[in-house]
């Protein structure tokens, strides 16, 4: 048997949520191939088990579809967004694809769970996340060190606040660039931000 990898599937960004339509489903089945391992994940993502030389053919079979193809485990994750049952605009919805086709992907030494709500409701439980981002009106709030599992569950921190839609999305890959530079080997999120400080981050968020 040849080596296999794994591919991280997510639907687009939409209001009403991360859907998968039933095509959608059927296509990620039909490209996998009957044998592969399908994993949900806590994060909206399917895990797909795929042949290490069929995986640019299986992403760019699922992209035609409208579904997203990421690296799965240490990668920053594609963004959690909320329902937007605030309405697209008022939402922020565009400015919510904008940030995940920024940051999901990208290679982290743990994976990093970054949420969206688009408004103080936080329906996607934005400050449980490694970084939580709210809009508030029009402006935007970052939190950062969000804990979710274990005894030690906690609350993410206000890091800054009033951000400007242009500058959102320049103070996320801020700290996570930061993060992936400063990390200490596998050293997760939420004990990087302890360690680092708020004061130190907020800098770096700028």
């Amino acid at each position: 048997m040849g080596e296999k990898t794994k591919i991280a599937i997510s639907p687009a960004i939409q209001v009403g949520g991360s859907l998968f339509t039933p095509e959608q489903l059927a296509q990620i089945g039909a490209a996998a191939g009957k044998d592969a391992r399908i994993e949900m994940t806590p994060f909206k993502q399917l895990y797909v088990e795929v042949p290490l030389e069929r995986r640019d053919a299986v992403k760019e079979a699922l992209e035609r579809y409208g579904l997203e193809v990421y690296p799965a485990g240490a990668a920053t994750k594609s963004l959690i967004a909320c329902n937007f049952c605030k309405g697209a605009e008022e939402a922020g919805l565009e400015t919510a694809r904008t940030l995940n086709q920024a940051i999901a992907g990208i290679e982290t030494p743990t994976p990093l769970k970054i949420g969206y709500a688009g408004c103080a409701l936080g329906t996607s439980e934005p400050l449980l996340k490694d970084i939580g981002v709210v809009k508030m009106r029009d402006t935007f709030d970052i939190y950062v060190g969000g804990e979710p599992k274990g005894l030690k569950t906690s609350f993410a921190k206000l890091l800054v606040s009033g951000l400007t839609e242009d500058r959102l999305v320049p103070a996320i890959t801020a700290i996570v660039d930061y993060y992936k530079a400063q990390a200490k080997g596998k050293e997760k999120f939420s004990k990087f931000v302890d360690r680092v400080t708020l004061e130190q981050l907020q800098q770096i968020a700028g």
